[in-house]
């Protein structure tokens, strides 16, 4: 069944409800029995940061009658479902900030329960907030780092079935990555490359290749894989699909007008997945990225 792009459904399922209050910095005093995510919950920052501001790592030694610093800031907990990338949108601050600050890393899943710190100054008001979150933009990379909703326990997968699925992965369920990688790729679509890799002129970068089709051209998956995003909102793409092909390796299909497929469900390499627009000139953008980094797909796709 044919998908008409929703970029709330996709997401933005479960819509994040904005609820970081400020926190006052401060010092505490540890008392008899006290951890270190007890002191974090209560404090309102989270175990996380609290860690990160007094230099302690796992598993979390604290004594009694030491004095910790509490971080001074604003703090999002994470309810079941919510993705990195919505929650950023909620508070209108770019995703890439809200990793540098909390210093996320692979695979950056959230937990749920985890306290985010919230970059800006002061308790920001919910009209600010929401009308940064108007204007808030996404590319590709915030997707492929905050796209996965929080999970109960970090690193908790969905294993998905080798066969085609019928209905979207509930939002609440994190995609698998493919075991391995086929081994190569094969062309999205039937066309003439009209813009190449690299410098794009007045300092923009292509970080894929447009190519031009037919009106409502098919356009297929590169290589096996399973989809891991479904939607719209990126800045200069428009509609896009992902499709994590394992080793590393994600294909994304941009400016596609719909999609035949849905997150969770395994493709196979040339199995159609979406079509393109039914503009005077439609293009559809195609890139790789190896280990989130972009690839020239024209070094992996075969000659023709």
């Amino acid at each position: 069944m044919d998908t008409v792009f929703d970029e709330d459904a996709v997401w933005d399922s479960n819509p994040v409800q904005p609820n970081a209050g400020l926190v006052s910095g401060s010092a505490y005093v540890v008392q008899p029995g006290d951890t270190l995510s007890q002191i974090g919950e209560a404090t309102g920052v989270g175990l996380e940061a609290l860690a990160a501001a007094n230099a302690l790592e796992a598993p979390y030694i604290i004594k009694p009658g030491q004095t910790l610093s509490i971080p001074q800031g604003r703090f999002h907990r994470v309810a079941a479902g919510e993705t990195g990338i919505a929650i950023a949108r909620a508070y209108g601050v770019p995703w890439s900030r809200i990793v540098e600050v909390n210093a996320l890393t692979e695979p950056f899943i959230l937990k749920i329960g985890q306290r985010l710190s919230i970059p800006g100054t002061g308790a920001a008001p919910a009209d600010a907030d929401s009308s940064r979150a108007q204007a808030f933009r996404l590319d590709i990379d915030d997707i492929v780092t905050g796209g996965e909703p929080a999970s109960e326990q970090e690193g908790a997968l969905v294993e998905v079935a080798p066969d085609t699925v019928a209905a979207p992965l509930p939002a609440s369920m994190r995609v698998a990555e493919p075991s391995q990688f086929s081994g190569s790729f094969g062309w999205p679509a039937t066309g003439a490359v009209r813009t190449r890799f690299g410098p794009a002129g007045e300092g923009q970068i292509n970080h894929g290749i447009d190519i031009a089709v037919a009106r409502r051209a098919p356009v297929t998956s590169a290589s096996d894989g399973v989809v891991a995003f479904v939607g719209d909102g990126v800045t200069g793409y428009g509609s896009v699909i992902l499709v994590r092909h394992g080793g590393g390796w994600i294909s994304a299909y941009g400016r596609t007008a719909e999609a035949t497929v849905t997150r969770g469900q395994t493709v196979k390499r040339g199995q159609v997945i979406g079509y393109a627009g039914t503009g005077s000139a439609p293009l559809i953008h195609f890139e790789l990225r190896k280990n989130r980094l972009p690839v020239d797909p024209l070094t992996q796709l075969p000659p023709r």
